[in-house]
């Protein structure tokens, strides 16, 4: 029987934690900001740098603060008076790496974190309801198909 190339058969991979909001996470923007990389994936636990908490806690701050979508040089300003200067080829490499996530988009220069598929991707709430929805769909959809046919192929043996 032929090996499968399971690195060929991965479209997209999803890392979410489900961490403890404790009260001392709650006390500093840094530390919220980085609770949510370390929850979405962006960083790995014990991960020291912090280029792309920095990136994450810019776009939160323009999408559910400011309520607008930062240009490359907005996210510039903006990380380096709150957390440290950053280069714009390590940004655009943070923003990248984002983006095959699925956990931001672009248009017309502008960098946003993707929006839900119903209501104001303003709205915080909505924003983190609905931000894997169809990936989830999708996966289970895939996960029910193959239990499906592992289940016909028991059957038959």
């Amino acid at each position: 029987m032929p090996e499968l190339g399971e690195s060929e058969l991965i479209d997209k991979e999803i890392s979410l934690r489900k961490m403890r909001l404790t009260k001392e996470v709650l006390e500093t923007r840094r530390s919220i900001a980085r609770w949510l990389a370390l929850s979405l994936g962006v960083i790995n636990p014990g991960e020291s740098r912090l280029g792309s908490v920095a990136v994450l806690d810019a776009l939160m701050n323009f999408q559910f603060v400011k309520r607008s979508d930062p240009s490359v040089g907005e996210l510039v300003d903006y990380i380096s008076k709150n957390w440290e200067p950053i280069n714009e080829k390590t940004l655009r490499y943070h923003l990248l790496r984002m983006k095959k996530m699925g956990l931001i988009e672009n248009s017309q220069g502008k960098f946003y974190l993707k929006p839900p598929s119903m209501g104001d991707r303003y709205d915080a709430a909505t924003w983190a309801g609905g931000l894997y929805d169809s990936d989830y769909k999708e996966i289970s959809a895939s996960i029910g198909e193959a239990v499906k046919e592992l289940k016909a192929k028991a059957t038959l043996a």
